[in-house]
């Protein structure tokens, strides 16, 4: 099993403030990294509710939670659902939730999952393996306005058309089914001098791509709002993203929130003057430190952002 290291570990321990006889969510277990330690801060009685709609996590983490017994639930489901998971496991209110967005060590390493590109796999990306739709349906059903949008919209890149280009002429030849097709498309339609030196040329065509086959902006949103039904008074939120989308997301939630703000985002000012719900424990995100970044490189573009239930 590839060795899984929980981003901003120490980080996160301190700001849910883990303590014996508290309940706490992790709402994307993964490998069970910050979950066992949350479990071994709230020691003896704390409890963990861990949830992961991939079969391979849940199984991974059973085992490397086991000795934790009954102070352990875990459950298969999309976080967006987080609400209904709560009530039925019979908790009224939790004391903690973390969100650890983005893809696993093991995923990312998992030849048949194709979230990375370092090896030849099919085009899947599905967290969800009982998802219908995989990254390869998109690459070669979408028009290519549309699939332009795509990747514009959630890779940030300014080679979206060149790349769109490429890959309809590539369809035309027959199906895009493997990673290394795709990836060898992107690196032709961006001229060699202009490559990143710190990331693939593909990593924004894939990270766009799986965002889409996942729906993960909706489903983060849907979550947060579902945190604010589940989280006791005085409970804290931490969301740890890698991507700029997903960080402004949250940003903008946790400012939101803390206005007591239910308006829509186009208008210039608060005209609702709604109950407030969190407090913005940090105006700044938090930051892994450098010897991290040197120890596990993924930790590069983490941002840890928490707000805390009024």
């Amino acid at each position: 099993m590839v060795e899984h290291h929980p981003v901003l570990l120490e980080e996160v321990i301190t700001y849910l403030r883990c303590e014996d006889g508290k309940t706490y969510v992790d709402c994307t277990l993964g490998g069970g990294g910050h979950a066992a330690h949350i479990l071994e801060k709230s020691s003896p009685t704390g409890r963990l509710l861990g949830i992961d709609w991939d079969p391979e996590a849940i199984r991974i983490s059973r085992d490397r939670l086991k000795e934790y017994g009954g102070r352990v639930f875990l459950v298969r489901d999309n976080f967006s659902n987080l609400t209904r998971i709560v009530k039925d496991r019979g908790f009224q209110s939790v004391d903690g939730i973390l969100l650890d967005l983005g893809v696993s060590s093991f995923q990312l390493e998992h030849g048949k999952r194709g979230f990375s590109f370092r090896g030849e796999a099919p085009l899947d990306m599905r967290m969800d393996p009982n998802r219908r739709e995989m990254a390869a349906d998109l690459i070669n059903r979408l028009p290519v306005r549309e699939l332009e949008r795509l990747l514009k919209a959630y890779g940030e890149t300014r080679w979206a058309k060149r790349v769109t280009r490429l890959i309809e002429g590539r369809r035309k030849k027959g199906f895009i089914s493997t990673t290394t097709e795709l990836r060898s498309i992107v690196h032709s339609a961006i001229p060699a001098p202009l490559h990143p030196r710190r990331i693939d040329p593909a990593t924004k065509t894939f990270m766009a791509l799986r965002i889409a086959v996942n729906e993960e902006l909706d489903n983060l949103k849907t979550v947060l709002e579902e945190a604010l039904s589940v989280l006791g008074r005085g409970g804290r939120i931490c969301v740890i993203s890698f991507h700029s989308l997903e960080d402004r997301l949250v940003k903008e939630f946790f400012r939101m929130a803390e206005k007591g703000c239910t308006c829509p985002p186009h208008l210039p000012q608060c005209v609702c003057h709604g109950e407030k719900t969190l407090k913005v424990v940090e105006p700044k995100p938090i930051r892994p430190s450098q010897k991290e970044i040197e120890e596990n490189p993924r930790a590069r573009s983490a941002k840890l952002r928490v707000a805390e239930r009024i």
